[in-house]
C-alpha cells in the first residue's frame, strides 16, 4: 500500500522540473520559428547582401571561419533584438532620443563608407573606427534597460572587429582582395541611403 506523502515539498521538484522542461521546450521551438520569421521581416534582402559580403571579409581578414560567423550571427541577433524592442515600441522617451543619435550616427558611417570607397586616397582608418566606437556606445546606452550582459558582450565582439584599424585597412586596401567585396557593400550601402533605410 502507498504511503501518503507527507510533505508536498518531495514531489514538487519533479513535478516542477518536468512541466518547466516542457515549457523550455516549447519555448526554444517557438524562438526558433519567430527568429526565423523576425529575421525574414527585419533584415531585409539589401542587408542580407551586404552581410554576406562582411562575412567573406571577416573570414578572409581573421582566417577563421568559424569566428567569422560568430562576429556575423552575433551581429544578426544584435540587430534583431534592437529591431523587435523598436518595432514593440519598447523604448522610453529618453531611449528614443538614443535611438534617434544611433540613426544618425549610422547614416553618417554609411555616408563615410561610401565616400572612402568612391573618392580615391580619402580612406582614414582611425576616422572610421572612432565613428563605429561611438555608434557602439550609443547601442550600449540604447538597450541598457531592455538586454543581458550576454548581449552586450555580443556588442562588444562586433563592433570591437569592425572598428579594428587592422581589418579596415584589410577591407580598404587598393591592391588587397576585398576590393570586389567592398565595392558590393558599398552598391547596398547606396541602395539603403537611397531608399532612406539608413
Amino acid at each position: 500500500q502507498l504511503q501518503p506523502v507527507s510533505d508536498p515539498m518531495e514531489v514538487s521538484p519533479d513535478v516542477f522540473s518536468s512541466k518547466s522542461l516542457a515549457l523550455q521546450a516549447q519555448k526554444k521551438i517557438l524562438s526558433k520559428i519567430a527568429s526565423k520569421t523576425m529575421a525574414n521581416m527585419l533584415i531585409d534582402d539589401t542587408s542580407s547582401e551586404i552581410f554576406d559580403e562582411l562575412y567573406k571579409v571577416t573570414k578572409e581578414h581573421t582566417h577563421n571561419k568559424k569566428e567569422a560567423h560568430k562576429i556575423m550571427k552575433d551581429l544578426i541577433k544584435v540587430a534583431i533584438k534592437i529591431g523587435i524592442l523598436y518595432r514593440n515600441n519598447q523604448f522610453s522617451p529618453e531611449e528614443v532620443v538614443i535611438v534617434e543619435k544611433f540613426r544618425k550616427k549610422l547614416n553618417q558611417i554609411a555616408m563615410t563608407v561610401v565616400s572612402f570607397y568612391e573618392v580615391e586616397y580619402t580612406f582614414d582608418r582611425n576616422v572610421l573606427s572612432k565613428l563605429l566606437h561611438e555608434c557602439k556606445n550609443l547601442v550600449h546606452e540604447m538597450v541598457q534597460r531592455h538586454l543581458t550582459p550576454r548581449t552586450h558582450r555580443r556588442i562588444n565582439h562586433v563592433f570591437n572587429h569592425f572598428a579594428d584599424v587592422e581589418f579596415l585597412s584589410t577591407l580598404y586596401s587598393l591592391d588587397g582582395d576585398c576590393r570586389p567585396n567592398l565595392k558590393r557593400i558599398c552598391e547596398g550601402v547606396n541602395k539603403l541611403l537611397e531608399e532612406k533605410v539608413l
